[in-house]
């Protein structure tokens, strides 16, 4: 039987740009046991290049592959056929694509409803889950309607802090809020542009660093809390890991603590009761199965250190897949290492496909 054939797509037009390399090269180099791999690197301005050699994708620059660009074309019945431009030659057959892409134009709907156009089969969730995963308000309030616990937050338009001084928006956030709190970009992911308020000058600056990355700004409460995730692996019947702890190095798990100290530590399993660990691996199925996530997630929690709550912080519809990663590592500790876990992923992707194919496209009587 013939080896698959997989399109792996990393970088992107992203501040997760580095991030995702290091995903694609961890995915490209475990899929290759079992597949044949074709490494597209997405470059910042969103040309691909492909293939990429797999000792050169954590290292991938564009101008290093003039000759190599490529592309597929957004019509259904394309069969995963790459192109290489100008010429438009065929070139390579995929039988489907794993996107290794975080954050904007990546994990947030938009190279999903592209891979749909072309009716191609894809690792990870649509359009539908990827969209509303990657927007953190539209994601907590859909959390909200399933009735999970989460820390207080506002949000807040780029536009209102455009507009004049940030005084009223900082009234309301002292009053309901509170310090410390955090300020996010509502849709960036790998924590970027995250900061942590203890004052009113440091959340102007939160404010204003968080909306050059987004026009929706959340800003949360801060609690005294452990962080805790799990891992989803599944489509219509997701398996749910057991938890795993963030140790950070820093004073909170930011992106220097994940990707530049190498301090932080990994507590797998975490230390919980079993109570505990059931409550969380339910409330994952149901933020999983509420936003109509599938092939793979990394849901996030924190536990209120002084009252022992549980509540949900977001889902990763695209987590990473770095060395360091949660993701991979809480399934290795239940025996399912990297080979297996991206090809699982694959089967997914192509059965959520097929069932995708059964959907009439034109109405008949």
């Amino acid at each position: 039987m013939p080896k698959l054939k997989i399109a792996v797509l990393f970088g992107g037009r992203s501040g997760e740009h580095e991030v995702s390399r290091n995903s694609g090269a961890a995915i490209s180099n475990a899929l290759s046991v079992s597949c044949e791999v074709f490494p597209i690197g997405v470059a910042k301005d969103g040309q691909w290049y492909g293939p990429i050699p797999l000792a050169e994708i954590t290292a991938f620059e564009p101008q290093n592959y003039p000759e190599k660009k490529v592309t597929i074309l957004p019509f259904p019945h394309s069969r995963g056929i790459i192109y290489s431009l100008p010429n438009l030659a065929k070139i390579e057959e995929v039988d489907a694509f794993f996107p290794a892409m975080h954050g904007t134009f990546g994990e947030d709907g938009t190279l999903q409803g592209f891979l749909e156009l072309s009716q191609v089969a894809y690792v990870g969730s649509g359009v539908l889950a990827s969209s509303a995963g990657m927007d953190k308000i539209i994601m907590k309030r859909i959390f909200a309607d399933a009735g999970l616990p989460q820390v207080p937050y506002l949000s807040f338009l780029r536009k209102e802090l455009d507009s004049g001084p940030p005084d009223k928006i900082i009234k309301l956030i002292k009053k309901e809020l509170g310090f410390p709190c955090f300020i996010k970009p509502a849709n960036m992911g790998s924590s970027v542009g995250i900061s942590k308020a203890i004052d009113e000058e440091q959340l102007r600056q939160g404010l204003s660093k968080a909306a050059e990355y987004d026009r929706k700004i959340i800003v949360e409460k801060g609690i005294n809390a452990r962080e805790i995730e799990i891992s989803v692996l599944g489509n219509e019947n997701p398996q749910v890991s057991l938890p795993g702890e963030i140790i950070p190095c820093n004073e909170f798990y930011d992106y220097k603590a994940k990707y530049v100290d190498d301090r932080s530590s990994l507590r797998i399993p975490a230390d919980l009761t079993s109570n505990q660990i059931k409550k969380i691996q339910e409330y994952g199925t149901i933020a999983y199965e509420a936003i109509d996530a599938a092939g793979l997630a990394r849901i996030d929690f924190f536990i209120d250190k002084d009252t022992n709550e549980i509540l949900i912080n977001e889902i990763n519809t695209l987590p990473g897949f770095t060395a360091i990663s949660m993701y991979a590592k809480l399934w290795q500790h239940s025996g399912l290492y990297m080979e297996e876990l991206t090809k699982k992923l694959v089967d997914y992707a192509l059965e959520r496909n097929a069932e995708s194919r059964r959907n009439k496209t034109v109405y008949t009587d």
